[in-house]
């Protein structure tokens, strides 16, 4: 079976898209930050808990939520909502398994998660890839 999740954010408490892995971006990383920051918040305000998922046309995101650190992927709606779940809570224990002491003296420099990318390679799936497989 193919990998659930086909893009990832992870964003601060106030938004910032502090790592970004989207393989066809039409929306700048921290306008999408912003705003899902922005939803997330909203619902908090009307229902006491953030947003678990939305889903547009053939997408699902789904947002769990850590330490302040909001992580939000998206998915094809044929996936099961625990799955894709299960499978982002991977990534965040992945995440804080490298950088929970680095963001305790955080600068502000979202660089230095750029190394994120490779370590969830086999959780992000890759388009191209599944373009080609699609063809053998």
């Amino acid at each position: 079976m193919g990998k659930v999740l086909q893009d990832i954010w992870i964003l601060n408490e106030s938004g910032l898209a502090i790592f970004s892995r989207v393989y066809d971006e039409k929306v700048n990383a921290q306008l999408f930050g912003g705003f899902m920051s922005a939803l997330d918040s909203f619902a908090h305000e009307i229902s006491d808990s953030g947003v678990d998922s939305f889903d547009m046309s053939n997408k699902r995101f789904s947002f769990l939520k850590r330490e302040n650190i909001l992580f939000i992927a998206n998915s094809e709606k044929k996936y099961k909502e625990n799955k894709v779940h299960k499978e982002l809570n991977k990534i965040i224990e992945r995440f804080f398994e490298l950088y929970e002491d680095k963001l305790k003296n955080w600068n502000g420099d979202i660089e230095i998660f750029s190394g994120f990318q490779k370590e969830i390679k086999e959780s992000i799936e890759d388009p191209i890839i599944k373009f080609e497989k699609s063809f053998w």
